[in-house]
């Protein structure tokens, strides 16, 4: 059943307020969705501060932004590379010495379907390293910094949560037997989901109420992220289907993380938002359906603390 709680269209940047005052961190943000997102909060005033791997790229995209919306827009970049846990320390640190606030952590990065598997320079299997190992020990060095702004914590999952195992392969994470390009990126996904669904539980049973964790989807959005990592073969299938009604812009596909990062009338934490049209891949923005595999209490504890020893952080909640 479609979810019709913003109406028939769902939700919409017609929904947003005035964002002067408010600072939003999002990963990822020199293309695709999170360059959306960026300039959906910028046209409301809000501050963007990018958190991308590449300078030159960044540059391009922040002057794209300036000659659009103008030279006052309130947008930079602090360099980050998720793959290697040094250069998120570093960033973090950056971070902290100049944002004094953060109303929301968008984590949009991601890397999809390597085709054969690489090691990060930590030694984790790429698609792990990348997407949840290097999100987990940054939102763990800013997580004070955002509670102080009573703020959120969005994580932009993938349907592909739903392939693969549906479980994380804690007696070979990395893959060295039986790797797959779309089962290695299926459990990153599931791991940032676990992630987000078991600090929801930890920061419940500390008590604290200062920080929002929410996880959304863009479905299929016309994004770079397969272009940039993929193999040949699917980059074409790609690009095929960009062409088909069942892949959306990459502004409609920003719409889900930056209603999680803003949306003030959102307030069922447990929960999977993105497209609610055909297949939850397009169409409307609303809740959509979370399989129970995501949110599983064991997989998601042992996670954790399989997460806090790979990248030697240990939270404090």
């Amino acid at each position: 059943m479609a979810d019709t709680t913003y109406g028939p269209k769902g939700w919409t940047p017609e929904r947003l307020e005035d964002q002067s005052g408010k600072t939003y961190l999002i990963t990822g943000a020199n293309a695709g969705a999170g360059f959306q997102a960026a300039r959906t909060l910028l046209k409301k005033n809000a501050k963007v501060v990018m958190l991308n791997r590449s300078a030159e790229k960044s540059a391009a995209a922040i002057a794209g932004l300036k000659q659009e919306l103008g030279a006052q827009v309130d947008v930079s970049f602090i360099r980050m590379d998720l793959s290697v846990l040094d250069s998120v320390r570093e960033a973090a640190d950056e971070v902290l010495k100049t944002v004094p606030r953060i109303d929301a952590l968008i984590n949009n990065a991601a890397i999809a379907q390597v085709p054969t598997r690489k090691l990060t320079v930590d030694g984790f299997e790429s698609q792990l390293g990348t997407n949840h190992y290097g999100h987990f020990l940054l939102n763990g060095l800013l997580f004070e910094r955002i509670a102080e702004s009573d703020g959120r914590v969005v994580v932009v999952a993938s349907l592909g949560y739903n392939m693969g195992l549906k479980t994380i392969k804690f007696d070979d994470m990395n893959w060295d037997q039986g790797y797959g390009a779309n089962t290695a990126y299926s459990q990153s996904k599931l791991a940032q989901m676990m992630f987000a669904y078991e600090l929801q539980d930890r920061l419940a049973t500390a008590g604290r109420k200062d920080v929002e964790v929410f996880v959304c989807h863009p479905g299929s959005s016309a994004t770079s992220l397969i272009s940039t990592s993929g193999s040949r073969t699917m980059r074409f299938i790609w690009w095929l289907m960009t062409k088909t009604p069942m892949v959306q812009t990459a502004e409609q596909g920003s719409n889900p993380e930056v209603m999680c990062a803003t949306e003030g009338a959102l307030t069922e934490q447990r929960a999977l938002y993105g497209p609610t049209g055909r297949l939850e891949a397009v169409g409307p923005v609303g809740k959509g359906t979370l399989n129970a595999h995501a949110h599983d209490k064991a997989v998601m504890a042992r996670l954790w603390d399989e997460s806090e020893k790979a990248v030697r952080f240990e939270w404090k909640l």
